[in-house]
């Protein structure tokens, strides 16, 4: 199942959920200003990067979304 880590208020975080769910590609969402441990999550698959969306498929990691 993909991953994304963004948050509610990021335009390009909501595309990319619009976008799987258009596509219907099943994905879980974690917004990381609610939760440290999500944050922490997502800063270890950016490599400290804190840019959002960071999507996570197949063992794949894709920071930003839609040319951001």
């Amino acid at each position: 199942m993909v991953q994304i880590f963004g948050t509610e208020r990021c335009p390009y975080t909501r595309r990319a959920r619009e976008d799987y769910s258009r596509r219907q590609v099943d994905f879980e969402f974690f917004d990381v200003s609610d939760s440290d441990a999500d944050l922490e999550r997502m800063l270890g698959y950016s490599n400290g990067r804190r840019q959002v969306p960071v999507i996570v498929e197949d063992g794949k990691v894709e920071i930003g979304f839609g040319g951001t």
